[in-house]
């Protein structure tokens, strides 16, 4: 009988998540003072550096423990099929393209919303994974169904429901995975 050994089977996924509860840890040690200083992109001043800095760490801000393991959950369950396919630089890439980009259009955009966690790069993996039976000439109806149901769904919610949820984030996100889905499976 041979012995079952745990395998470090996606690092770039299982080191976000991890970094993702470190951060959210101690935004609820620090009263979410570390997460406004460093881990939630809002207006600031284009002369202060961590201004460009929160473009990317802002994902690993969580406004709290429902908000993380929400998220988490997501990650956990896509992330290492997707780095399996992909490979580990791919899904940096993806993490940091949906990072700059929603910190950017928030920033642009949404002056006046602070932006924390990595509900874009969530629906980054949402998209990306609908996009794993592509073949050239091909759009997978899995795609089409996802983009329909996931983005709709974000775009009615960000015109009719008033919630603390950046459904920007979410879209942009989705568009960055379906961009990468199929740059990456066109090859």
């Amino acid at each position: 009988m041979r012995k079952l050994k745990i395998t470090f089977n996606a690092p770039v996924t299982l080191g976000f998540v991890f970094i993702c509860f470190v951060v959210t840890l101690l935004g609820v040690l620090t009263g979410g003072g570390s997460t406004r200083l460093l881990f939630m992109t809002y207006h600031s001043s284009l002369t202060n550096p961590l201004t460009y800095l929160r473009f990317f760490t802002h994902v690993f801000g969580h406004a709290g423990w429902s908000h993380f393991i929400g998220n988490a959950s997501y990650l956990l369950l896509l992330g290492p099929m997707l780095e399996e396919k992909y490979g580990s630089k791919e899904m940096l890439e993806v993490i940091g393209v949906t990072a700059l980009a929603t910190g950017i259009v928030n920033y642009i955009f949404f002056w006046n919303v602070a932006l924390c966690g990595a509900s874009g790069v969530v629906f980054a993996f949402i998209v990306l994974a609908s996009f794993t039976g592509f073949r050239a000439g091909e759009i997978p109806l899995s795609f089409i169904l996802v983009a329909i149901i996931f983005i709709g769904q974000q775009v009615y919610e960000g015109i009719a429901v008033q919630d603390n949820i950046s459904n920007m984030a979410h879209i942009i996100g989705g568009i960055v995975g379906a961009v990468v889905g199929y740059n990456l499976n066109r090859k």
